[in-house]
């Protein structure tokens, strides 16, 4: 019987990709172990699919423990409350986000695209002197729990949410930023086109997108080229590997400014 490599925590809820030969009572056996190893795990869900579409929704099933699947989760001094199946939510973007919230400089302007529940916002403007974070998330069922989680986290007087499509929210919006933060779902839209209208001289923009190993840099020549389009002159500053997705596939993150 195949062993389970990995599983997601979310504060309460542990989150379990089971091989297609495990019966329930292999499920059952593994979710007892795990609570009994994680006092704060109270809920098992198996994960039964892959995250579907821009809004990145994913059905679990229940296994053991409470019935419940509204996490409660804690990371970098922030807490974040969210469903589970209705909202998307990485924990393994953690140190992502504190890496982004310590590259804020005081008083930047900040644009978060597919924002979820607000986790990139929230802990920017916890960790950063950053001046006001926009918040732009098409989800309606994550806007809510972004919501509740600025109001957990205290940060209202920064973080401002905007919800809706990011395409007409940047026709619609006025104001260039310092930074724009875009950790994007696996979808062909690059959204680049929103972002370098959303920008000026000097704007740094983080984005995110996923490849094979060999093929980064097919996604710098993509920004080069949408930049080309945009008729904006860009430096790419950082490349970095955010995370193994699959065999031999990994989210990239590419940094860059405007110039």
């Amino acid at each position: 019987m195949k062993k389970i490599r990995a599983y997601d925590i979310f504060g309460n809820i542990a989150l379990v990709k089971f091989p297609k030969e495990f019966k329930i009572v292999d499920k059952k056996k593994f979710a007892t172990k795990l609570m009994k190893t994680n006092s704060s795990v109270k809920t098992v869900l198996e994960k039964s699919g892959k995250f579907k579409g821009r809004l990145r929704k994913m059905q679990t099933k229940y296994v053991l423990g409470e019935k419940n699947k509204e996490a409660l989760y804690r990371e970098n001094s922030c807490v974040f409350r969210f469903n589970v199946d209705t909202t998307y939510f990485s924990s393994r973007l953690s140190n992502e986000r504190k890496e982004i919230a310590f590259k804020i400089k005081k008083k930047d302007k900040v644009f978060v695209m597919f924002a979820g529940v607000s986790p990139f916002s929230i802990v920017i403007a916890k960790n950063s002197k950053c001046e006001n974070i926009f918040s732009n998330e098409l989800n309606r069922e994550a806007n809510k729990y972004g919501q509740l989680n600025i109001d957990l986290n205290r940060v209202g007087r920064k973080v401002k949410l905007l919800p809706g499509d990011i395409k007409k929210v940047a026709l619609k919006l006025k104001q260039k930023f310092d930074v724009i933060v875009m950790p994007r779902p696996q979808l062909k839209d690059s959204f680049l086109k929103e972002a370098f209208k959303l920008s000026k001289k000097g704007t740094r923009i983080f984005y995110y997108d996923f490849c094979k190993i060999e093929d980064k840099q097919q996604i710098i020549d993509k920004i080069k080229a949408e930049a080309k389009i945009a008729k904006k002159r860009i430096k790419v500053t950082k490349i970095k590997h955010a995370g193994d997705i699959a065999p031999y596939k990994v989210r990239l993150r590419v940094d860059f400014r405007v110039l």
